[in-house]
């Protein structure tokens, strides 16, 4: 399996990466964009089911810690975020990636910033770029949004805020199950999350993704191999096919979107705060057909200023040594970054 790692000594992509394919004026896959391993990294025709976790469950906490040990990740139900709102949400991300490309380009991020228009993140550690353009939002979208409607833009705007209080209440409540599971004092949560209101700090992000129809699916990649470096990453998929990942001695599994759920996978940081008891999980997006997809993505992130390392539990039956060490969270994404996405090596003791 080739991944990140196979590309640490090639040249990267030059500065102007950052900006989106016209995919609205392409007929054929430009050579930047061909993937020529895309076909051979197929997934398994292996049923496997992803675990499925019933929020309101009594045994929740229990359901998800296991669940997170064997998979990395899980389906969640029942999970209070209403299904209009997700809906709205979907609408409006539907409405900004329809823009012409040239709308679109007026909210481009710039090489210092974090919001607005783009490519992904991970696009700089691939030679070749991926069928994807994404629009980040931390906190208020307002700036970025009058860029695109200068006078249609509230709207936008007071949807994907309520999106986001809708997503850090959830995350609260999912990061308290996952505690107690760990068996983590609720004074740890109360420094990862002072206000389940306060939409504006820079530890919560949501990332707008959308993957264009494609002439040719098949030489593409929508989002390449990686693993997120939040606490957790809670995703809706709208209704398109497409998202992956990896688990070892089965390879890529597919998991299609269901309807009601969302999926909850385990990013970077909570594998180091776990001691490697919850794994973050490998995955990508592979485009298939010649349908718009979409998805929405909300990461969960402890404050940057926080430094993050191992628990162990001192009552274990077995010896509890850490594996990583103590590493500010500001540094740890500085450190990945410099190791073409791979951050967990270089903190292992």
């Amino acid at each position: 399996m080739q991944l990140a790692s196979s590309m640490a000594d090639q040249e990267l992509p030059p500065p102007s990466h950052v900006v989106p394919l016209d995919f609205d004026s392409v007929e054929t896959v430009p050579e930047s964009h061909s993937w020529p391993d895309s076909n051979g990294l197929s997934s398994t025709d292996e049923k496997v089911t992803i675990p499925l976790i019933d929020l309101v469950d009594d045994n929740a906490s229990e359901l998800i810690g296991r669940a997170c040990e064997q998979w990395g990740m899980f389906q969640l139900t029942n999970h209070g975020v209403p299904e209009t709102l997700i809906a709205e949400a979907e609408k409006e991300a539907r409405r900004l990636f329809d823009l012409p490309t040239r709308q679109k380009m007026m909210a481009l991020y710039s090489s210092d910033s974090v919001t607005g228009y783009g490519m992904a993140v991970i696009s700089k550690y691939y030679q070749k770029y991926m069928w994807h353009e994404g629009f980040t939002i931390l906190g208020s979208p307002v700036d970025d949004a009058k860029k695109l409607w200068p006078s249609e833009y509230k709207h936008f705007c007071d949807v994907m805020e309520e999106y986001q209080i809708q997503m850090r209440a959830l995350a609260d409540k999912i990061i308290r199950l996952v505690f107690k599971f760990l068996d983590i004092s609720e004074q740890v949560i109360e420094k990862l999350s002072p206000s389940s209101n306060d939409v504006g700090q820079l530890y919560t992000a949501l990332r707008l993704n959308s993957y264009p129809p494609c002439p040719d699916p098949s030489q593409v990649m929508g989002l390449a191999a990686h693993t997120d470096t939040s606490l957790f990453t809670i995703l809706h998929q709208a209704r398109i096919d497409g998202l992956q990942v990896f688990k070892d001695e089965v390879g890529w599994i597919p998991l299609s979107p269901m309807s009601g759920t969302l999926v909850v996978n385990i990013g970077d940081l909570l594998h180091i705060l776990s001691n490697g008891r919850f794994r973050s999980i490998l995955h990508r997006v592979v485009i298939q057909g010649k349908e718009h997809r979409l998805s929405m993505a909300y990461f969960y992130y402890p404050p940057n200023e926080l430094y993050i390392s191992p628990h162990c539990n001192p009552l274990s039956e077995s010896p509890q040594t850490p594996l990583y060490r103590c590493v500010k969270v500001r540094e740890y994404f500085s450190m990945k970054a410099k190791n073409m996405g791979r951050g967990l090596s270089t903190i292992k003791i």
